[in-house]
């Protein structure tokens, strides 16, 4: 498994002024973003000055007194770092619902990245600006009076799962096994070819060493080496059998393209997020119609009544 992680320097400034007639002792409280985690070189200060700062339970509290009247610039400046996404909580406290809709004058947010094929996740205010820089993309989400109930959030770039996408592939076997059976089943019958059940069994055993080659190899090396490794290793199989059991044309064209179909083709379509069921669809509409083409003058029960051996 691979998983996002990220290194956040995070710098905000508020403004604020004490509304009293008179001094009054203001209480600032930074809630952490998260409990286990860790945070360097965490400050608060007002106007440039750092106040000290007190700890209790999940958040960091720094207490002053306000002349009446007055405004000053609270700043809180950290660095920590993250798993998967990173989060800038408007609404109140981060809840859902209703009452989670808050209110925020003069925003002003600007995100810079050392990195591009991040995403927005569902619920979340996509930037109101965005620039392409040479490390990355800048991004602002900039509004005068903002009343909202979601959030500005950042999801890290997702690599590819090489155990879930192998379980994936595994699962799918069968059906990759049905396609290449069948087109094997009617090749052998319009060539006049007698293939033995041993025969098929051997074929689904070649077949499947490419699943459990590749999902153990995708812990020792890239999916895409553990793939191709596979990938050859079964066809090889089955090419070098089939050029035994028949001959070598039947094995190498016929039988070795079925299988970089339906096996190797149809398996690297899990490789494109959203796009499996339709390759697999395309694919087998389009069996469907070349060997409906192809036997759609035959007469099936002449033809395997033909290939029958005769008893005396």
């Amino acid at each position: 498994m691979w998983f996002s992680t990220y290194g956040v320097k995070f710098d905000g400034s508020y403004t604020f002024h004490n509304p009293s007639a008179r001094e009054e002792n203001f209480s600032f409280t930074l809630p952490f973003p998260a409990h286990q985690a860790m945070y360097d070189n965490l400050e608060i200060s007002l106007d440039g000055r750092a106040l000290p700062l007190a700890f209790s339970g999940a958040n960091a509290t720094a207490q002053v007194k306000i002349p009446a009247g007055s405004a000053h610039v609270l700043r809180t400046a950290y660095r920590s770092q993250g798993l998967e996404s990173w989060r800038y909580n408007i609404s109140s406290a981060g809840t859902e619902g209703p009452s989670s809709v808050s209110q925020a004058r003069d925003f002003d947010l600007t995100v810079r990245t050392d990195f591009s094929g991040f995403d927005f996740p569902e619920n979340a205010m996509s930037p109101t600006e965005e620039r392409r820089t040479a490390q990355g993309w800048e991004l602002q989400w900039k509004y005068q009076n903002l009343v909202s109930g979601f959030d500005i959030a950042l999801k890290m770039p997702q690599k590819l799962q090489p155990g879930p996408l192998a379980g994936r592939i595994s699962f799918f076997a069968p059906v990759s096994l049905f396609f290449f059976f069948f087109l094997i089943f009617i090749l052998s019958t319009l060539r006049g070819i007698d293939l033995h059940p041993m025969n098929y069994f051997f074929l689904a055993c070649a077949f499947f060493a490419f699943h459990l080659l590749m999902a153990y190899l995708v812990d020792h090396v890239s999916i895409h080496v553990a793939f191709a490794a596979a990938s050859l290793v079964s066809i090889a199989l089955v090419v070098s059998y089939l050029r035994l059991v028949v001959n070598a044309h039947f094995a190498v064209v016929d039988a070795g393209l079925a299988q970089l179909i339906y096996l190797v083709l149809f398996s690297y379509a899990f490789f494109f997020e959203g796009f499996t069921g339709l390759a697999v669809t395309i694919g087998a509409i389009v069996t469907l119609f070349v060997v409906m083409q192809m036997t759609g003058r035959i007469r099936w029960d002449e033809k395997i009544a033909a290939q029958r051996p005769v008893t005396a």
